[in-house]
């Protein structure tokens, strides 16, 4: 008996700090919806109501979420990725990967020791999308490859 209360205290003790609770962020205004991080703390919602901007209770990190409706700047959704991803450029950020479809975009950028993430997605009115910025510390690079991949994966429509 003491064994297995041994092995369960050492499981729940080296459990992976992936496996915390993820909240979660539905916006009504566009449709959309991701999970967020544990340790994010939301800012309140924008006074337009087309998002949020998270910051990690410990650390330098920042999320912003947000949609927007196309044909305001651009006039689709590769356009208005391709301009994302010139506004960062001429802010000084080089843009190191890019990945664009017609449904979703990503690209990530440095600028001295931060990182940038940026996911894009289609929204289901084929008129508006939803988006994600992640900022980070290149130190902490190594640590968010999970993060990122489970904020990307989880940015949606909600039909």
């Amino acid at each position: 008996m003491r064994t297995l209360i041994f092995a369960l205290l050492i499981a729940l003790i080296a459990a992976p700090a992936s496996a915390q609770d993820w909240g979660h962020y539905d916006n009504s205004r566009y449709g959309y919806s991701v999970e967020i991080p544990p340790d994010y703390l939301g800012q309140g919602e924008s006074d337009n109501g087309d998002g949020q901007e998270f910051q990690r209770v410990r650390g330098a990190q920042r999320l912003t979420i947000w949609g927007g409706l196309l044909g305001t700047v651009n006039e689709t959704f590769e356009a208005e990725v391709k301009w994302r991803m010139e506004q960062e450029e001429a802010g000084t950020w080089n843009v190191t990967y890019q990945a664009v479809t017609p449904e979703w975009a990503s690209f990530s950028a440095i600028k001295g020791s931060r990182i940038l993430y940026q996911r894009m997605v289609l929204l289901c009115d084929r008129q508006s999308y939803a988006a994600f910025r992640l900022e980070y510390s290149v130190r902490d690079l190594a640590a968010m490859n999970g993060v990122v991949d489970k904020l990307a994966g989880s940015l949606r429509g909600v039909c």
